[in-house]
């Protein structure tokens, strides 16, 4: 069994790209290669315009090479909440946007004859508990009201028996991974270019430019696109409270048949799947970070959910949850650009997100900028969820640092002093001992142990540690290793 995603390991490793090692001056500065990053840079590449792309490690390392890969505009029950909370219009919009995303993709796909796996597919909405019958019916009569064909449903396309459910026809699924790498090498040119192990670890504002300082060098740039899965730069615009971070573990295991569709219940536990080639994928056993320290215990819940306990890959992912379930997209201040809070939707969201982003630099109308505004105004759902949200806050801060030595450890890792600093030691299982400092250097929260993949985690904000401290996933920007 392999605890990465299937994604990291099946995919061609070459294509890689150096560190940068001079300083240089662009027009735009792309900060992140995930979907988001490399489908913007890829918006620009006929552009007569400096553009770089920074990525801290390798392009496609983050949350775009751990997720589901679908790319669908049935998203649970999406248009019930946005409905109840901004009215009909916004409902409607929001899935007009979910429906240019598929076009977005679609065309690139084809016009660049990318090969990813890509294929059509039908996605359904379903639910295992009679007593959601009638949220599966609102959903189904919103999305109907859209003009767009759905279909009743008491079983999947594999036989799995449903309490009520219904399906809708041509949403895709794809491998990321080798869409991410391919959009990017059709982009590079002279005036195009992407530094990877390169991390932005201060911004400074100038008159009318940035200078974006790496470990060595400086960035300097007009304008700045934050595509990010956590925007660690914006502590002034206190995100921490306006959204949170969402943990989930997904599994893939061999199967004798495969079925090209996609599906995702309305309720919790989560199930969500989809096949690829011989493969059937499970997302489930999700919950808020802060809540989610026990990766075993979580794995274990996935086990139960989905009765599978034979699987060949297990992995887990977060996402960035926003308080009224609406990304954050557009300006958050002169010529600097922020693209996170995709809601567990970030293939569709990312890559539309793209395409609007252009237009907010060029000085081009988006019909979709408003919805999406970072400074839109408070509504009800955010009314409702931010006291909930900040208590999650502070519980993984308080938690974290007066429970360092979880119960669920059974003595490793253990935790102690080394010269004053507080570690944490982790024997392996041929016996070497593994010394990282037990503090995120992002914010100073404690970690946790993740004993499926074998990281440190952060339950704050997830930034990500291997056994030796190398930091693997931001927010934070550096490592912990003891020296």
């Amino acid at each position: 069994m392999k605890n990465i995603s299937i994604w990291q390991d099946t995919v061609n490793d070459s294509g890689k790209y150096d560190a940068l090692k001079e300083n240089i001056e662009v027009d735009i500065l792309i900060i992140g290669g995930g979907i988001t990053g490399c489908s913007t840079f890829y918006q620009f590449k006929n552009d007569n315009i400096k553009v770089a792309l920074v990525e801290k490690n390798r392009l496609g390392s983050g949350a775009s090479s751990r997720s589901s890969a679908k790319i669908t505009f049935l998203q649970e029950d999406i248009y019930t909440r946005l409905n109840n909370t901004f009215g009909r219009d916004k409902a409607y919009l929001y899935y007009r946007s979910q429906k240019e995303a598929l076009k977005i993709v679609s065309d690139i796909v084809e016009s660049e004859k990318i090969d990813c796996d890509f294929k059509t597919s039908k996605s359904y909405l379903y639910t295992l508990d009679s007593s959601n019958i009638k949220k599966i019916e609102q959903e189904r009569n919103i999305v109907s009201s859209f003009k767009e064909k759905t279909t009743s449903i008491k079983k999947l396309p594999n036989g799995m028996r449903i309490e009520s459910g219904f399906y809708v026809n041509d949403t895709y699924i794809f491998h990321p991974l080798k869409f991410i790498k391919e959009i990017v090498k059709k982009s590079i040119s002279l005036n195009h270019r992407v530094y990877e192990n390169t991390k932005i670890i201060k911004i400074e504002k100038e008159k009318d430019y940035f200078k974006c300082y790496t470990e060595k060098n400086i960035i300097k740039t007009k304008k700045i696109v934050l595509a990010l899965h956590y925007p660690y730069f914006l502590m002034p615009y206190l995100m921490p409270f306006k959204c949170y971070l969402e943990k989930s573990f997904l599994i893939c295991s061999s199967v004798k048949n495969s079925y090209d569709f996609n599906a995702i219940n309305i309720e919790k536990p989560l199930k969500s799947i989809r096949y690829y080639n011989d493969y059937l994928l499970t997302v489930s056993s999700s919950a808020n970070l802060a809540f989610a320290s026990n990766s075993r215990k979580m794995v274990d819940d996935l086990e139960k959910n989905t009765n599978i306990t034979n699987y060949d890959y297990v992995w887990s992912n977060y996402d960035l949850m926003t308080l009224d379930h609406l990304p954050l997209i557009g300006y958050i201040d002169d010529n600097l650009i922020l693209s996170t809070g995709y809601n567990t939707w970030g293939n569709s969201n990312g890559i539309l997100a793209s395409t609007i982003i252009k237009d907010l630099i060029n000085n081009k109308y988006n019909i979709y900028k408003e919805l999406f505004d970072p400074r839109r105004a408070f509504n009800k759902q955010k009314l409702i969820n931010y006291p909930i949200n900040i208590f999650s806050n502070l519980y993984s801060f308080i938690d974290s640092k007066i429970n360092k030595n979880k119960v669920f450890y059974n003595g490793n890792p253990r935790f102690t002093k080394i010269n004053g600093k507080s570690v944490a030691i982790y024997k392996d299982n041929k016996g070497k001992e593994h010394i990282i400092y037990n503090k995120c250097p992002h914010l100073g929260c404690s970690l946790v142990f993740n004993e499926i993949e074998k990281t440190w985690d952060c339950q704050c904000h997830g930034s990500r540690f291997d056994l030796d401290g190398k930091c693997i996933m931001g927010p934070s920007n550096y490592d912990i290793g003891y020296k």
